[in-house]
């Protein structure tokens, strides 16, 4: 086997960048560790600046072409995508499981099948999309998206593909060329996809992958003089960075940043339901954005409402996340482990009440040292179990900031003013969710929260067609349907006299 391929669960993937259609390999190198056993995934390239400008000049190179590609064949190349990501579901499923440490059940039931839908959406999205003319005092008026050349594209680790694809299906098929720079916690299937892209006939240059640290190379990707959009999700820290760096040359950013949203549940609402929808704020380990981590009982079902959280909380499963029993995982890192204990930690010190979980599965040596996270995954594991805490003041450090893990945290409130004032009163506004049995109070609700997507009653109900994105500090822009292309396209409006034509035979 080549000294530039790992086996993950007797699947291979290569460790290289992939650049201009080839793959190219790093003068240094980074560990890629597993949260599962912090056994190593593999040695994968680690990208420098010298990486980013080759990607970005080959994303260059290649975009005349690919702009003009006509429509229909960009959607049939990107339908292949999507035929060959169904063909190898299960490879993407068990090599993402081992590198960001989710479900592998959600991996085969959701992830991956939505990573193929994305492809599938966009590619049809992309042969409806247009406008009706506008006609002026006789003049037309034409509205066009035009492709707007190489695009950044920076991803987490909780999610890898399903974000990465988000992100890269629209702007293949808006006609832009892209450099994919996924996180250093989890760049397998980010490689993975770039030979599936290949294998669907995408050209050289259309879709490049660079691996490596943020201020290495993904600083260097967002500067580029060259790069026409930078999409980014992840923390708030790292947009502002991103932020700074694209205004020097006006490049247009989308940012999908953290949240810290609420769920409110009013004293009609189906309290089964209330509890169900709860529940799924643990999915993923809590490391999920969306996640409605701040709940808010009316106080005339507060007790009993939580006294069946609490109960169905800690009955939930906590191991290897390949087990099909398995509810809940490990945390991606022992830096994220250290990160969510410290949120708990300081909280219960300020007078929190723990009412389920609030440590650690076991103490882990991670101290001071980042490390790659094989010593905590091994000796105590990565796993920090459903927890929910109550007796939190609005202003304490636990209720204003992302703690990103399985951390819920439980208050109360006598009306709907106030429930909609402690709703709002955080710095995000990602998302929100409302269990109510009343129309009526839906409305109203949803009418006054800030949020760039709110749920009733239900929660990660999600139509492509649909924007999606934050305000505050949760982000920057829209991207979903028509709006990625509004974002990934220049567009232009074409204004036509109704007269002045000279007929040539």
């Amino acid at each position: 086997m080549s000294e530039h391929l790992t086996t993950v669960a007797s699947v291979a993937v290569d460790t290289r960048h992939f650049i201009g259609g080839e793959r190219v390999a790093a003068t240094e190198t980074f560990t890629d560790v597993s949260p599962i056993d912090g056994s190593s995934l593999g040695e994968i390239a680690r990208g420098t600046g010298t990486d980013a400008g080759a990607a970005v000049a080959a994303a260059r190179a290649a975009f005349p072409g690919w702009a003009a590609t006509p429509p229909a064949e960009r959607a049939r190349l990107l339908e292949a995508v999507a035929e060959g990501v169904e063909k190898r579901l299960e490879e993407l499923a068990v090599v993402e499981t081992h590198d960001n440490g989710a479900l592998l059940r959600s991996h085969r039931r959701g992830v991956m099948p939505r990573v193929a839908h994305n492809f599938r959406f966009f590619a049809d999205r992309l042969l409806k999309l247009g406008h009706e003319d506008f006609a002026t005092r006789g003049h037309t008026q034409h509205v066009s998206w035009d492709p707007a050349g190489p695009c950044v594209l920076i991803t987490p680790w909780n999610a890898p593909l399903l974000l990465a694809t988000w992100k890269a299906a629209p702007a293949l098929a808006a006609g832009n060329t892209v450099i994919l720079k996924p996180s250093e916690w989890s760049p397998l299937t980010a490689s993975l996809l770039a030979d599936i892209a290949t294998a669907a006939g995408l050209p050289p240059g259309v879709l490049n992958v660079v691996q490596g640290y943020g201020p290495e190379v993904g600083a260097a990707l967002v500067a580029h003089p060259d790069v026409r959009r930078v999409s980014f999700t992840g923390s708030v820290p790292t947009a502002k960075r991103i932020a700074a760096s694209a205004a020097a040359h006006l490049t247009p950013v989308s940012l999908e940043l953290g949240g810290k949203s609420p769920l409110l549940v009013f004293a009609d609402a189906d309290l089964d339901l209330a509890v169900d929808l709860a529940l799924e704020q643990y999915d993923n380990a809590g490391q999920v954005c969306l996640a409605a981590t701040r709940v808010l009982v009316e106080r005339p079902v507060a007790g009993e409402f939580t006294r069946r959280l609490a109960g169905r909380a800690a009955r939930l499963r906590q191991g290897d996340p390949r087990d099909p029993a398995t509810d809940l995982g490990p945390l991606i890192h022992p830096r994220q482990l250290e990160k969510v204990d410290g949120f708990v930690r300081r909280a219960l010190a300020a007078g929190a009440r723990t009412v389920v979980g609030g440590h650690p599965s076991a103490d882990h040596p991670g101290g001071d040292d980042p490390g790659d996270g094989r010593d905590a995954a091994r000796e105590g594991g990565l796993y920090y179990p459903p927890t929910l805490l109550t007796d939190v003041a609005q202003d304490s450090e636990i209720v204003q900031e992302e703690v990103f893990g399985p951390v819920l945290t439980l208050q109360t409130f006598t009306t709907e003013d106030e429930a909609v004032h402690l709703a709002n009163d955080t710095r995000f506004g990602l998302a929100a969710t409302v269990a109510t049995g009343d129309h009526e109070r839906a409305r109203r609700v949803t009418a006054r929260l800030v949020a760039g997507t709110v749920w009733v009653n239900c929660f990660y109900v999600r139509d492509l067609r649909a924007p999606f994105g934050g305000s505050r500090h949760s982000g920057i822009g829209r991207e979903g349907g028509d709006w990625s292309f509004d974002f990934y396209c220049d567009l232009k409006t074409t204004v036509t006299a109704p007269n002045g034509w000279t007929d040539h035979e």
